[in-house]
């Protein structure tokens, strides 16, 4: 090998162990500025901050079906407490969450096909809202998507109301069609086409917002909270009287 492709390799080299170690360095510069614009997202709410592993939050909301994927699951940078909303007081539970998947794949070389795993990390920031209601049906609002059609063509329906465009373009589950009819009239549906959320699961009297699988600015934070007042503000009164009194819907 001739000294001038050493020096060139040297320099490859040299230049891509660099590259990484500026790569580190500005990721974790990302990373402490997350949790300090999270710190104070949290503080001017009075809410608490842990930056941190958080180790009872697989237990506590293991019912939601986002947190029970893949292995290896925690939340962290959770922002927690109560808020007073004027007509309720709620808990709040929102951070960033990550779990691992195994995935497999091939390659051929030579005619030779061979199968491989890998671990996969996933991440996403999610927003939990739990309300003061002791008998509130379970609800699902997402996007209707591919599988929900094929669900559809074998007679397993979702509930379908009388907006075409908002049937066509979401999928509603829930313990009690009444409960779904209520919440979701006309206006709550115009609300939804226009604002355009991912996930909406309702279980345990608890409300979460996510989509599964993006990280969200911590700004995000703020707009889940105001997004989820509006979602809130537009529930008939005679539906939050009913739940306020414990009444079954």
């Amino acid at each position: 090998m001739s000294p001038f492709l050493v020096i060139l390799i040297a320099i490859g080299v040299i230049a891509l162990i660099a590259l990484m170690i500026y790569a580190a360095i500005e990721a974790e510069k990302r990373r402490k500025q997350r949790i300090a614009d999270l710190q104070a997202f949290a503080s001017s709410l009075g809410l608490s901050f842990m930056p941190g592993k958080n180790p009872d939050h697989d237990e506590e909301y293991e019912h939601f079906e986002l947190f029970r994927r893949g292995f290896d699951r925690a939340a962290y940078n959770t922002i927690y407490g109560q808020l007073d909303l004027g007509n309720m007081v709620v808990g709040v539970n929102t951070g960033d969450f990550t779990y691992k998947t195994r995935e497999t794949y091939t390659t051929t070389v030579n005619g030779k096909t061979t199968t491989h795993t890998r671990i996969v990390t996933h991440h996403f920031s999610y927003f939990i809202m739990e309300l003061p209601y002791i008998r509130m049906p379970d609800m699902l609002i997402r996007r209707e998507g591919l599988f929900d059609k094929l669900a559809s063509a074998f007679g397993k329906n979702d509930i379908d109301f009388e907006s075409a465009e908002f049937s066509r373009k979401y999928f509603v589950r829930c313990e009690s069609r009444k409960f779904a009819y209520d919440i979701i009239h006309p206006r709550m549906i115009e609300f939804l086409l226009e604002s355009k959320p991912g996930l909406i699961d309702i279980e345990n009297s608890r409300l979460c917002l996510s989509d599964g699988y993006n990280t969200w600015e911590p700004a995000r934070f703020s707009s889940a909270l105001d997004w989820t007042r509006k979602f809130l503000d537009h529930w008939p009164d005679f539906v939050v009287k009913d739940l306020s009194e414990g009444r079954a819907l």
